[in-house]
């Protein structure tokens, strides 16, 4: 009795980490596409004149009293990089953020209005992308716990089991393209975007990471899915070719 359950046990922990993995990658998708930290740097910015009571190393104390003067904006220019501030920026695939001087808090901009024309078509569509992956991502997490919590038959389950597999690949090839595309996107605002926003220096934030790790976790759930089909096939083909050999030997040798 023992090593018949053993098929049967191995099959669930193989569905379980199969379940675990692509719930973990729904998770970590839907984390990483509602928040701005894609991308993390700095902008190097003139620092505005003091006004009022307010003095110290983010603002300019400038003797004059016409300070909007062409001469007052002379002086920033022309007095090195000690007149200028450095403000910390994030940005993500629906809106970018940078702190304000002097005064707490952040102020945010759709990304999408500081994307380049020629590539907001492709913005568009990594959000799309991103998107029906999130949505196949939750089509298979359903199909997978549905496999898990209840079928009839070793059929049923073989087929819940080859769809939700085909779905967590479709999946993961959406993901990998819909990150790849906002990479694109990204880097080319950099270069052609609005001047009063492209970053001094920047580098991939920890969303951006949790993205790829979603779609690692996602490919490793299909994967195992995958495994766990191919897996159940041969057995079950190894189970049919035994009950035919031992029908054709109760047929040779039919008992009297």
């Amino acid at each position: 009795r023992m090593p018949a359950s053993l098929p049967e046990a191995d099959r669930r922990h193989r569905a379980s980490a199969a379940f675990s993995l692509s719930f973990l990658s729904l998770v970590f998708s839907i984390t990483a596409f509602s928040s701005s930290y894609w991308c993390e740097g700095t902008r190097k910015v003139a620092k505005p004149f003091c006004t009022g009571e307010s003095k110290g190393d983010l603002c300019i104390r400038f003797n004059s009293p016409d300070a909007n003067s062409s001469q007052a904006v002379q002086y920033i220019w022309e007095t090195g990089d000690d007149k200028f501030v450095e403000r910390k920026f994030h940005a993500g695939i629906w809106y970018s953020c940078e702190e304000m001087i002097n005064e707490e808090g952040e102020k945010c901009r759709s990304f999408i209005s500081l994307t380049p024309a020629s590539d907001r078509g492709v913005l568009w569509l990594s959000i799309v992308a991103e998107l029906l992956y999130v949505i196949l991502l939750l089509t298979g997490n359903i199909l997978m716990s549905v496999e898990m919590c209840y079928y009839s038959s070793v059929i049923d389950g073989l087929k819940i089991n080859a769809f939700s597999a085909v779905v967590t690949v479709l999946a993961g090839l959406l993901g990998m393209v819909a990150h790849m595309m906002y990479t694109t996107v990204f880097q080319m605002t950099v270069n052609l975007g609005p001047e009063d926003w492209r970053p001094h220096t920047w580098d991939y934030g920890w969303s951006y990471c949790l993205a790829w790790a979603s779609f690692a976790c996602c490919m490793a759930a299909a994967v195992t899915t995958i495994n766990k089909y191919t897996k159940t096939m041969l057995e079950f083909k190894h189970k049919r070719k035994k009950l035919e050999r031992s029908l054709k030997i109760k047929y040779k040798f039919p008992d009297h």
